[in-house]
């Protein structure tokens, strides 16, 4: 897998400061999308141990209150096989932490079992996710006043909580 960038104090996706990791690879390619040339599976760099090692190095000064993972599309299922692990590493190694991650997929269509882009390890990524925003970035909808989602299709869904009520 490749990522475009990584930004180690990100104020635009989540609360706080957080350390954002921009994937590369998108099937949606929605008009308007403020990252374009992360649709490309091959753009940037590959994401190898020592690309793991400073994320979390990134993240552990105790003013970073999360990660959010982003792209590109997280949940191409490509991009799946090398994010769980990601994932689980943040997870076990900052429990304290929170994680966010964009999808242009819906959470109750496309990441269920059957969904267009469920795969096996589909679920423990969710897993991991406190916050998860989803739906495609619509430009029709596009709404600026928005807190941390482009359009109004999107949803934020606090996977945590809903975890927590079962």
């Amino acid at each position: 897998m490749n990522y475009g960038n990584i930004k180690e104090c990100d104020i635009a996706n989540g609360p706080g400061v957080r350390v954002s990791l921009f994937v590369s690879g998108c099937r949606h390619h929605c008009k308007g999308c403020f990252n374009a040339e992360t649709w490309d599976f091959a753009y940037g760099s590959p994401f190898t141990e020592e690309t793991m090692e400073a994320l979390l190095e990134a993240l552990r000064p105790d003013y970073i209150q999360g990660f959010t993972l982003l792209g590109g599309e997280p949940f191409e299922p490509e991009n799946q096989q090398v994010l769980v692990n990601v994932l689980r590493r943040i997870r076990e190694t900052y429990p304290g932490k929170n994680i966010w991650c964009y999808t242009g997929y819906l959470y109750d269509v496309d990441l269920i079992p059957g969904g267009k882009v469920f795969t096996d390890v589909t679920e423990e990524m969710l897993s991991y996710v406190d916050v998860l925003v989803d739906g495609p970035f619509v430009e029709a909808e596009k709404d600026l006043t928005l807190v941390f989602r482009g359009s109004r299709n999107q949803r934020i869904l606090d996977l945590r909580q809903e975890r927590e009520n079962g």
